[in-house]
């Protein structure tokens, strides 16, 4: 099977006791391993997929708790390394009453963003596997050049490029840097997804289709459109299809969204990380199956703990 490579942050997401209360009065967290990137590689791992996670985590306790906790699930930490020049990110969340999220973050700077250009193999990657990243670690820091180095490598080696933007504003100081670098990488990416409170932010463009239309640059062959409970759809520049949202009650929707473009990456892997070839009717059942595993997550509280195994997932 082609292997998933995720490359960006692991961090430690403090999840409050209760939800509806400000993080300045929360009382009691949790502590949980998450960073999307790695949450994704778990997500893959979960379903039976081959990946591994690229990064750098502190020479702390709370990294070896994130390098314990990929290993536990199966996703390849061979490419994970350690500093004592910074600290494992810290993440600490507030859950709304939807159980929807507010982040802080500590990291300033944190291990993550001294992952440099030097430490990416050139010879790591192989035809057929996919690289996915976010936006997340490509701050003005050595690691967004180590993104770039990645993603050169997986070009040359003839892999699939995936890039989910995951917009977190609050580590940005100017959210207009933020927009500037996600165009900037776009173009560089075979597959983007993206969600509908990004959508306008990221093309600056308020018509749906518009926007969506505008991100058909450079190397993207697909878009990927989610709409969080109304669904999600597939835009390839010669067609587009959607499916509806799914009922559930939810509890939490931490790991939501990695959960969604894990199942939908574990596919693309099943298919030697091909995307150009995919016709509507299997894009249709890719994102059925991809929407399944987002709408169980949110059923459960925790990240990578509410991911599905691929036996709670209906065959395709």
């Amino acid at each position: 099977m082609s292997k998933l490579y995720t490359i960006g942050e692991a961090l430690i997401d403090f999840i409050p006791d209760s939800r509806g209360v400000e993080l300045k009065n929360v009382v009691n967290f949790r502590k949980e391993a998450g960073g999307a990137p790695a949450n994704v590689a778990c997500a893959v791992a979960k379903l039976g997929g081959s990946s591994a996670f690229i990064g750098k985590l502190g020479q702390d306790a709370f990294g070896d708790f994130l390098v314990e906790t990929l290993e536990a699930v199966g996703v390849d930490t061979g490419h994970v390394l350690r500093t004592k020049e910074a600290n494992t990110a810290l993440a600490f969340v507030s859950l709304k009453a939807d159980g929807d999220r507010d982040f802080s973050f500590y990291r300033n700077p944190s291990a993550d963003m001294l992952l440099t250009e030097d430490e990416i193999g050139e010879d790591w990657f192989a035809k057929g596997d996919i690289l996915h990243y976010c936006s997340v670690d490509l701050i003005e820091a050595p690691v967004k050049y180590a993104h770039l180095k990645a993603i050169a490598a997986m070009k040359a080696a003839g892999g699939l490029i995936s890039f989910d933007p995951n917009v977190r504003l609050p580590l940005w100081e100017d959210h207009e840097q933020c927009r500037q670098t996600i165009l900037q990488f776009v173009p560089l990416s075979h597959l983007v997804k993206i969600s509908s409170d990004e959508l306008a932010f990221i093309t600056g463009i308020e018509d749906e289709q518009e926007a969506i239309s505008s991100l058909f640059v450079g190397d993207v062959q697909a878009v990927v459109y989610t709409r969080g409970s109304d669904g999600a759809a597939w835009y390839m520049r010669s067609y587009d299809v959607s499916v509806p949202g799914q009922k559930v009650s939810v509890m939490d929707t931490t790991g939501a969204g990695d959960a969604f473009i894990g199942a939908m990456l574990y596919q693309l892997l099943l298919n030697k990380g091909v995307v150009e070839t995919i016709g509507a009717e299997e894009a249709e059942r890719i994102l059925s199956f991809a929407n399944t595993a987002a709408a169980l997550t949110t059923t459960r509280a925790g990240a990578i703990s509410s991911l599905p195994v691929l036996s709670e997932l209906p065959p395709l």
